[in-house]
């Protein structure tokens, strides 16, 4: 695997950091052998979020003000990547009578009552659990939550058919079995400092992509960018409960 070139790939696809021409390198011959690194771009963007985060509140910001700040930090340095594939799935997952339909809906830019709702509901559930975390002086639920939930995407990619016959996702093609295998050992690495709670973490994620997996396969045939999103997303909040618990 060409690391510095996978990294950059990773970085470019997942987030809005600036690449520079010294991270600059050939691109891989596909944007999905570089999946094994979307853990460690998602690990990055929470470093510099987490930071920013903790830094106003030892300045004397409330919990509440410095985790509205680490979630929004998250979602620009993204670009709302994942909330807008989260939001255009229950839309179409929801909205449509027929799986075509509901591609239709999800390629659609605007945004139904149901991606608002999903996108209101998940994102005060992700702030509420920042807070808690730094309430409990715990730093490690977001980096890890950031690591497991983009994991969790390349394995979807994997495990899944593209639902289209055009697309990015489709176009990015299914990720190699040893891609797959690497995201499942970060994500491991990345749970075990946390013993029991990375145990349900853990169990909690494979339910995320479990349900969500089956739901997206018998509603739309397989998975998409949005239903990758989605799972990140339900994978982040996952991580993050079991790891803020009493």
């Amino acid at each position: 695997m060409p690391l510095r070139s996978d990294v950059t790939s990773a970085l470019m696809l997942m987030t809005r950091l600036p690449v520079t021409t010294a991270l600059r390198a050939p691109p891989t011959p596909r944007a999905v052998d570089a999946a094994w690194a979307w853990p460690l771009a998602g690990l990055l963007v929470a470093m510099i979020a987490v930071g920013a985060g903790w830094g106003v509140w030892f300045l004397g910001a409330t919990p509440a003000v410095a985790a509205a700040l680490t979630l929004t930090l998250q979602i620009v340095l993204t670009g709302a990547l994942h909330e807008d594939g989260l939001a255009d799935m229950a839309d179409g997952i929801w909205g449509g009578s027929t799986p075509e339909r509901r591609l239709e809906i999800m390629r659609d830019s605007r945004i139904g009552t149901y991606g608002m709702v999903a996108l209101v509901l998940t994102l005060t559930i992700r702030w509420s659990l920042i807070a808690t975390a730094m309430v409990q002086m715990q730093v490690l639920p977001v980096l890890i939550a950031a690591v497991v939930s983009r994991a969790s995407m390349a394995v979807a990619m994997r495990w899944l058919p593209p639902a289209r016959t055009d697309g990015l996702s489709h176009g990015m093609g299914r990720p190699p079995a040893i891609v797959a295998q690497v995201c499942l050992g970060l994500a491991v690495l990345a749970l075990i400092p946390v013993e029991g709670h990375g145990l349900v973490a853990g169990l909690l994620v494979l339910g995320v992509l479990a349900g969500i997996g089956t739901l997206a396969r018998s509603r739309i045939g397989g998975q998409t960018g949005d239903v990758l999103g989605a799972i990140q997303q339900l994978s982040e909040i996952a991580v993050l409960a079991a790891l803020t618990s009493v």
